[in-house]
């Protein structure tokens, strides 16, 4: 079925009309940022938003309350984070955090770079939606599982599997041929099309994209986990150097916190699990970055509850949220009741009495934006209460 209305996906140049104020989106390829980046982001957020940076899903971050939506534009392009008016909104693409620091895989790192650059490069591909998602795999299969439109998962042959919808499409690729796989299967998605926003709603996508590109898809289907755990604390690096993984809780990002970041002068990467990691330190400033940002709220303990919780914007971010859920969800945390096991709850409940355990996802209303993939507890709110459901329960 084809969409009846165009693709609202916000960007920095078409900002979202939030109940509290502008929301500009930023993409961020690949989840990398260079200190200067961090800093700039830092800047917006305390001289045109709210003070904090909202880290999504699709390792991209958010401003909210945005107050001067050019003075923004010049802010980011200067930094670099805005290469391009036309395709801002469709430079979603997400990797694998650690590739070519940590672990035998390939370092996808060019891959990115140059599937970024062949998006740019192409007027047509600007008629893109924005909620295209790809996806570049080095193969430990951390990425693969996020339901890319378009993706490609390392093999251990110099081959990639090519994902569509979200499922390994039987095609493989030639390492080489990557990127122009990616690139075809985009300019593919636009003929295929009729309005749709993700390929799996287009009807027998997979197939018939398949069958465009001219591929024959073999009998071989990977394996693709739901979910897989965030990359945490103290990770130690192929070349001896260390990078230290954060949790971020309910993915807000103080400014003040992200000057630190950039004050340290290392590469940091946004991870999809609302998350960043910072790289290439030795282990003397490793040591002093955590005896810092702790404290600070980032979350370098790979057991905190804070790192199975995600929410949605919530009141008074969102004009159909039922109730301020981060608030909600935070006084749960807090109080030890998201670390019960896990059961259906009769009814509709008051906040205080939501009792938890596991993943789960804490949304204002039934549309459950943000809501991570994979097995998680949905924790729903009404005009009365909470709807608590567990899967398979």
């Amino acid at each position: 079925m084809p969409r009846t209305k165009a693709d609202s996906c916000p960007g920095v140049l078409r900002l979202h009309e939030a109940a509290d104020g502008p929301l500009a989106r930023v993409r961020i390829p690949g989840g990398r940022l260079a200190p200067e980046q961090m800093q700039s982001l830092a800047e917006a957020a305390h001289r045109l938003g709210d003070g904090n940076i909202e880290l999504t899903s699709r390792g991209n971050m958010q401003l909210r309350q945005v107050r001067d939506a050019a003075a923004l534009a010049d802010l980011l392009g200067a930094a670099g984070l805005l290469p391009s008016r036309t395709h801002e909104r469709v430079r979603n693409i997400i990797a694998s955090p650690l590739t070519g620091r940590i672990g035998p895989h390939p370092d996808i790192r060019p891959l990115v770079s140059a599937l970024d650059a062949r998006l740019l490069d192409s007027p047509r591909l600007a008629g893109l939606p924005g909620r295209v998602l790809f996806t570049v795999d080095d193969g430990r299969g951390d990425v693969s599982g996020l339901r890319p439109d378009i993706g490609v998962h390392a093999l251990d042959d110099d081959r990639f599997a090519l994902l569509l919808a979200g499922r390994d499409s039987g095609v493989r690729i030639p390492a080489a041929d990557a990127v122009d796989a990616l690139v075809a299967a985009a300019h593919g998605f636009l003929e295929l099309g009729t309005g749709q926003w993700r390929l799996y709603e287009v009807e027998d996508g997979v197939e018939r994209l398949t069958e465009l590109l001219g591929h024959s898809p073999g009998t071989e289907r990977l394996e693709i986990a739901d979910t897989v755990d965030p990359p945490i604390g103290w990770l130690p690096q192929d070349d001896g150097l260390v990078a230290l993984g954060a949790g971020v809780r309910l993915g807000s990002l103080p400014a003040r916190t992200a000057e630190f970041l950039a004050a340290i002068d290392r590469p940091v990467l946004i991870t999809p699990w609302r998350g960043l990691v910072v790289t290439d330190l030795d282990e003397w400033p490793a040591e002093q970055v955590v005896r810092v940002l702790a404290p600070m709220g980032l979350i370098f303990d790979s057991s905190s509850p804070w790192l199975r919780i995600t929410a949605c914007a919530g009141q008074p971010g969102c004009a159909k949220s039922h109730t301020d859920v981060r608030a909600d969800a935070s006084a749960a945390v807090e109080s030890g009741r998201t670390t019960a096991p896990g059961s259906p709850a009769a009814g509709v409940i008051p906040p205080e009495k939501v009792v938890t355990g596991g993943r789960q996802h804490w949304s204002g209303c039934d549309r459950r934006c943000g809501r991570p993939t994979g097995q998680v507890t949905d924790v729903t709110a009404t005009p009365d209460g909470y709807r608590v459901a567990v899967p398979g329960k």
